[in-house]
């Protein structure tokens, strides 16, 4: 069944399906498509990460279940040669362990088979909308040892590049957006992946750990993202920051 298309043009934004089943890749490809987007489809994962290495697309939606390489070690082994390509993750499991995996891997969204098309494209076009448009918002910041360029998801400690997912950076923008205040677990989901429904607030715990790696002095005990027990957590600033 194919949606009627709606009136926006996505004529300059190329996606990327990696998927074996072929009726759903062939139904992905031809909805999309009559949306307006550019879209190539590879069967198998080996090739998909070379797409993903060789080309600029503006998001892939990746099965988890391939031939070669699933969708998991296609997202893991691209981000770890510095593809930044927002992902979908496409799946016939259900287990949340799947989808916190997905997500701290740096997927953007989840979707478990069978899932309404409707709900598939309103996604991607969140995605598209979000990352085509200015994104965090311009500047940078001193945020303990890290010094962070949001908008060009760069940042360096001691002069040393620090590498970080997207989806770090957006966790930090989002904790950076509301400093000083406390931000709850569940807003972080809703704000930064656009989850509604119950998820594991490990995700966010497993993100925030992460980033005090990466930006406290010493984060057993940190001291720029606090955690308020029972609600969530907080960016506390100790020094300037400019370009805010």
């Amino acid at each position: 069944m194919c949606i009627t298309p709606a009136h926006e043009d996505h004529t300059m934004s190329r996606i990327l399906i990696v998927e074996d089943e072929a009726a759903m890749a062939a139904g992905l490809k031809d909805n999309l498509e009559l949306e307006g987007y550019t879209v190539d489809h590879v069967p198998d994962g080996q090739k998909g990460l070379q797409l993903l290495r060789e080309n600029s697309y503006d998001l892939a939606i990746l099965d988890v279940m391939l031939p070669s390489l699933s969708g998991f070690d296609i997202l893991k082994l691209a981000r770890q040669s510095g593809v930044m390509t927002p992902a979908i993750m496409l799946t016939a499991r259900g287990e949340e362990i799947d989808k916190v995996l997905g997500l701290e891997l740096g997927a953007d969204d989840y979707l478990t088979k069978p899932f309404s098309l409707r709900e598939l494209l309103a996604r991607v076009k969140a995605i598209l909308r979000r990352t085509a448009g200015s994104g965090p918002a311009s500047g940078k910041a001193m945020l303990g040892q890290l010094d962070v360029n949001f908008a060009g998801y760069t940042a360096t400690r001691n002069g040393s590049p620090v590498e970080m997912t997207p989806k770090e950076f957006d966790v930090l923008k989002f904790l950076w957006d509301h400093r000083n205040r406390t931000v709850s677990r569940d807003a972080l989901l809703t704000n930064v992946w656009g989850y509604d429904e119950p998820l594991s607030t490990r995700t966010i715990d497993n993100f925030i750990l992460r980033l005090r790696q990466k930006l406290e002095d010493d984060p057993a005990h940190p001291r720029v993202i606090l955690t308020v027990h029972g609600i969530g957590y907080k960016l506390v600033l100790h020094q300037s920051t400019d370009g805010l």
